[in-house]
C-alpha cells in the first residue's frame, strides 16, 4: 500500500508519531522523521534499517522556517520526492486562562499550528509540482470540544482543523488531499502519569469505555495516506471512542 512512497513525519521521536513512522516503514515507505530529540530519532532510524527499511532523521524545530526548509530539502536530497506529510508534532503548556503566561501561549501555537503551517507550505510546493500528495494533520478531540486548562492547546488544534479545510480547497486541483485526524485520549507516557481518579473520570466520558491505543491512530493515518482515500479531502476523522460525536 505504501511501497516506495516517501513519508515525512514530524514529532516522530516517541508516541503516536513514532508509531506512525514505524508502521509506514514496515509497509514499504521511505520515511523522513523529524523531532527535536536527535538521540530518539536515531534509534528509530536504526530500528527501521534493521528491519530492511529506508529512513533518514532530520532534527527539526518546526516553528522555524529555516529548519522546515532544511527538513524538506533533506527529504528531496535523500529520496527525490515527498508523497505524504504527517503533521504530528505538538506540545502542551497547560494552565488556566487567567494564569497562562504569554510564553506558554506562544510556544504551543508556534509548534502546534505555525509548525504545521510551515511544513504544509513546504510540502505543498513539492506535491503541487508532482500533482499528487497526501497531507494528514494530527489534531485532537479537544480542538473540537474544548478542555479546561488547555486554552492554548485547544486553540492550536482547532486552528489545525481550519487549516486543513482551507488548504484542502487550495490543493485539490493539484490532486493533493488534506485531512485531519482527531485522537481522543490515547495511552501514552502522559496518560500513564494520571491518577486512577482522573483516569476513571476520563473513561466515564468515553462510550467505548477504554483509552485508545497508538495503533488506532496509526490505522486512520494509514488509510488517509493510501490510494483508498483518494476521493477524501477536507475531512476530520475522529478516533476517540465516541467521546465526541
Amino acid at each position: 500500500m505504501m511501497k516506495d512512497k516517501v513519508v515525512v513525519v514530524t514529532g516522530a521521536s516517541r508516541g503516536i508519531g513514532r508509531a506512525i513512522a514505524s508502521k509506514m516503514a514496515a509497509a514499504g515507505a521511505k520515511v523522513v522523521v523529524s523531532a527535536r530529540s536527535t538521540e530518539a530519532l536515531e534509534s528509530l532510524v536504526d530500528e527501521v534499517r534493521k528491519q530492511g527499511g529506508e529512513a533518514v532523521s532530520v532534527p527539526t524545530d518546526i516553528s522555524k522556517s529555516s529548519d522546515v526548509e532544511a527538513l524538506f530539502d533533506a527529504a528531496i536530497n535523500a529520496f527525490g520526492r515527498v508523497d505524504v506529510l504527517v503533521n504530528n508534532a505538538g506540545i502542551t503548556r497547560d494552565n488556566l486562562l487567567v494564569r497562562m503566561k504569554d510564553a506558554d501561549w506562544d510556544a504551543v501555537l508556534d509548534t502546534n499550528l505555525k509548525g504545521a503551517f510551515l511544513c504544509t507550505r513546504a510540502a505543498a510546493k513539492i506535491m503541487g509540482k508532482q500533482r499528487v500528495g497526501r497531507i494528514i494533520n494530527i489534531s485532537s478531540v479537544v480542538g473540537e470540544m474544548g478542555n479546561a486548562g488547555q486554552s492554548n492547546y485547544c486553540a492550536s488544534k482547532a486552528g489545525l482543523i481550519g487549516l486543513t479545510k482551507s488548504v484542502a480547497r487550495e490543493l485539490a486541483k493539484r490532486n493533493v488531499t488534506v485531512n485531519a485526524v482527531t485522537p481522543g485520549f490515547i495511552v501514552t507516557d502522559m496518560t500513564d502519569t494520571l491518577s486512577e481518579k482522573v483516569k476513571d473520570s476520563l473513561l466515564g466520558q468515553i462510550p467505548l469505555g477504554r483509552f485508545g491505543e497508538a495503533e488506532d491512530i496509526v490505522s486512520a493515518v494509514m488509510f488517509l495516506a493510501s490510494d483508498q482515500a483518494a476521493y477524501i479531502t477536507g475531512q476530520v476523522l475522529g478516533v476517540n471512542g465516541g467521546m465526541y460525536m
